[in-house]
């Protein structure tokens, strides 16, 4: 069942690849980067996940590229549908534990040795469209870039999800859109570390609410204070952004 399961999702994929027009935004700073070699984290929200085995080969990335996935039975099911387009997995996550610690150490490998590694900053439980700072974590240990990354198609289904998953239809006009890199120095303080999680989040939340705006679609907001966890509260309160 399970494997039906991921055959169709893939299949789905692929057939909204194949009937859309899609177009790519931005990709040439990436495509840069994957010539010349250079090991780089993808971030985009967990609603955007379906489409991103194109988006990755819409800037011509050959090299192995790697996806931060759960390891909750959701997370299976994603793990073996995507790797029908030979994308890896690194199961677990960056919060803390030994799960954590051990997922930290497969990306941190997979950078070293110049691979690409996506992440959801949101996932895989939310609350939506709020990063965790895992990915700011795990930039400033490798060294690397975050580059932030949606896709949007002008026919649609959005599903009554906790992250709002995007489901395109048929027939839709695509867009893969790429972001502007963001570096994380490796001697920020923590207060340097919170400034990064805010700009990343804000970032892609503004990339995925223009890339949806210019296909005349209604925009997604993130998860409203009162859905966030208490220590997250006081940064919306003191100004962050996400309309």
């Amino acid at each position: 069942m399970r494997s039906t399961l991921c055959w169709l999702a893939a299949f789905y994929v692929r057939l909204m690849r194949a009937t859309g027009r899609w177009r790519t935004k931005g990709g040439d700073h990436p495509a840069h980067y994957l010539t010349e070699g250079k090991p780089f984290i993808v971030a985009f929200w967990h609603q955007r996940l379906l489409m991103m085995p194109y988006t990755w080969r819409s800037v011509g990335g050959d090299r192995p590229f790697n996806m931060l996935i759960s390891s909750h039975r959701d997370g299976e099911i994603i793990s073996r549908t995507i790797a029908r387009f030979d994308i890896k997995t690194i199961a677990g996550s960056t919060g803390k534990g030994k799960g954590g610690a051990a997922a930290l150490r497969q990306i941190l490998k997979a950078l070293k040795a110049g691979e690409v590694v996506g992440m959801t900053p949101d996932g895989p439980r939310g609350p939506r469209m709020r990063a965790s700072d895992g990915i700011i974590q795990a930039a400033r240990m490798a060294g690397v870039p975050i580059f932030p990354l949606t896709y949007s198609a002008s026919n649609r289904k959005v599903i009554q999800s906790w992250d709002r998953f995007i489901l395109p239809l048929p027939f839709s006009r695509g867009v893969f859109h790429w972001g502007d890199p963001i570096f994380v120095d490796r001697k920020l303080d923590d207060e340097g570390m919170e400034a990064k999680r805010i700009e990343l989040e804000n970032a892609l939340t503004r990339l995925t609410q223009e890339t949806d705006r210019e296909l005349g679609l209604a925009v997604i907001p993130p998860a409203a204070p009162d859905e966030l966890p208490k220590q997250k509260r006081s940064a919306i309160a003191a100004g962050e952004t996400g309309s």
